[in-house]
């Protein structure tokens, strides 16, 4: 190879690392105020988590778990019903029936608010208690004991009673 000169190599450059897979994945509040999906001023978490190409929901909960939960498919170890109730009595009960639960080892709860009136304009329902439970859920009181949660299938219940999956005692 007379005549050819040897090629130089140019100085490599560094190339950063790809996104770690515990990095979060979620949406600028300014985008999300665009489409009109949350509140302004409230910034949007997807919750879910970089794992590969895969997303999946993060706080401790797979992908098949949750799937199997939405699904009913998981063993129901305790039931609420909480119909007749007032607000402060269903909020107590909650709250007594998610801490016995929890430190009794129990995963899978089933609560039945039931699903509500149907007095509201159109026929839609206004079921105080089912609108409730899931913002008790989400409370700090509570949150540190809950996993997930999903409304029932309708041989437990339907759209009346949701599904509540604890996260182990430790």
């Amino acid at each position: 190879m007379r005549g050819v000169a040897r090629h130089r190599a140019a100085k490599k450059v560094a190339v950063p690392p790809k996104a770690l897979s515990s990095e979060k994945i979620s949406a600028t509040p300014a985008k999300a105020e665009v489409h009109g999906k949350i509140e302004p001023g409230i910034a949007m978490d997807s919750g879910l988590r970089r794992n590969g190409d895969k997303e999946q929901p993060s706080g401790g909960i797979d992908r098949r778990q949750e799937l199997r939960l939405k699904r009913g498919q998981l063993p129901v170890e305790a039931r609420l019903d909480l119909h007749g109730m007032t607000q402060a009595e269903a909020h107590r009960e909650l709250a007594a029936f998610i801490a016995r639960s929890h430190a009794a080892g129990k995963r899978t709860l089933l609560v039945v608010t039931g699903k509500g009136t149907r007095s509201g304009v159109g026929g839609s329902p206004t079921g105080v208690l089912r609108a409730a439970v899931p913002r008790w859920l989400a409370e700090p009181a509570l949150r540190n004991k809950v996993l997930s949660t999903a409304p029932a299938v309708p041989r437990d219940g339907g759209g009346g009673a949701l599904y509540v999956l604890l996260r182990r005692a430790r």
